[in-house]
């Protein structure tokens, strides 16, 4: 056995001790003991405990993987959500001014994976257990939207169905307006007597559209979202913020951003979760790699009444980023990239003269490399919102303002 302190906790929300040496559900300043497996602590005892430790909140924090931070209070969790933003900007050398933290509150994820197996007594679905492949049941998650937390019963039908005694079914459950969307992968090749089975269980569950490794087995009504009061129906497994709250607090902060401009791009647009909303009072561009979203888009922008004029194109902004000259009359950019940021497409928009930039961000080590090109580029970045809707987990999304050097001359 031996006994560490823990010195700050990485990325991935486990502590740190010298070596390094990893140690998960620890915090900042703790001696804990454990016999040490290469980089990791296992067997993991609390010593000596932060005054930062609290009880965690579920009953499942023991066995479930889904959370990584629900020993300590919230108030450090904000802090240290915030503190990750702050240390990937310093590693280029930038700073800037600091948002109170958007975090959402518990039971309003509107999304979640559930990972379902046949057993021999019949079906689990849950989450996968702490660092292992083990199906967790989480009866009573207190992250999860309780419509969601219910889908559980179907997943776990859905692997009695067509899942084979080996495999794990991945069950992706969204809440929406018309009932749950129900996306499935890793399932048994579609034949007649399953597709039967599951248009009876998509019909028993009352699910609004049930899809099985990308195919629409049944749709009974249309799954619709809701962008800022514009209705949506997205493709099955298509982006989608994790809360509403989330949403709101992001596309706050990108009104904010944005307002006063007259025409807007909007790249990574996804089903239009900005574009939509901004053009109440601007034309707006949407690009996005994903066809079947950008015809979501555009279908729902068709369908409201009282917006401007919003067009689409379909593009891979990694292989084929707008150029600079794409951007002239442009006023505002928004753009939203997955984990691995824009390195491209913001090499294309530093050249530009486009007044304001608002980066909504899930991963602030690729936004810090995108912000410190924009910044040599002459922007200013303003401000950062950071917005915690994966609460209790390490994971970190951001909202940032940049400012064109021209419109300040």
């Amino acid at each position: 056995m031996a006994e560490l302190k823990i010195e700050y906790l990485g990325l991935h929300g486990d502590g740190v001790a010298d070596g390094p040496i990893y140690a998960p559900l620890t915090l900042p300043g703790e001696v804990v003991s454990g016999t040490v497996e290469g980089t990791a602590l296992r067997d993991v005892r609390i010593v000596q405990p932060s005054d930062r430790r609290v009880r965690p909140p579920c009953c499942h924090s023991k066995t479930c993987g889904g959370c990584q931070l629900q020993h300590a209070d919230d108030d450090f969790v904000a802090a240290w959500k915030i503190e990750i933003v702050q240390r990937a900007l310093s590693a280029h050398d930038l700073r800037t001014e600091f948002r109170p933290i958007q975090t959402s509150p518990p039971q309003t994820r509107r999304r979640a994976g559930f990972a379902a197996r046949r057993t021999k007594k019949g079906a689990i679905s849950g989450f996968f257990g702490r660092g292992s492949d083990t199906v967790v049941a989480i009866p009573h998650c207190i992250l999860l939207d309780p419509a969601v937390l219910a889908g559980s019963s179907v997943a776990e039908a859905l692997a009695l169905a067509g899942a084979s005694r080996k495999a794990t079914l991945s069950v992706m459950i969204t809440e929406t307006k018309t009932g749950l969307d129900v996306a499935v992968s890793g399932g048994k090749p579609l034949d007649g007597p399953l597709r039967l089975q599951l248009a009876g269980l998509c019909e028993q569950s009352g699910l609004a559209r049930l899809s099985w490794d990308g195919e629409v087995i049944v749709m009974r009504c249309a799954p619709v979202q809701e962008f800022d009061g514009i209705d949506v129906s997205p493709p099955p497994g298509a982006f989608l913020q994790a809360t509403t709250h989330g949403e709101a607090a992001l596309l706050s902060a990108v009104k904010e951003i944005t307002f006063g401009t007259d025409k807007i791009v909007d790249l990574f647009a996804g089903c239009g979760t900005f574009a939509l909303p901004l053009s109440r009072h601007a034309e707006v561009l949407a690009v996005e790699n994903d066809e079947n979203m950008i015809h979501a888009l555009d279908r729902a922008w068709r369908a409201a009444s009282g917006l401007k004029a919003v067009t689409t194109e379909t593009r891979d902004l990694f292989r084929r980023p707008l150029l600079a000259d794409d951007f002239r009359g442009v006023d505002a950019v928004v753009i939203d990239p997955p984990r691995a940021g824009a390195d491209a497409q913001i090499a294309e928009l530093k050249q530009t003269t486009v007044a304001r930039i608002a980066y909504v961000s899930c991963h602030p080590t690729s936004f810090a490399r995108d912000a410190r090109q924009l910044v040599n580029a002459g922007f200013t970045l303003d401000w950062i919102q950071v917005v915690d809707q994966f609460r209790w987990s390490a994971h970190v999304e951001l909202v940032a303002s940049f400012t064109s050097p021209h419109m300040r001359r």
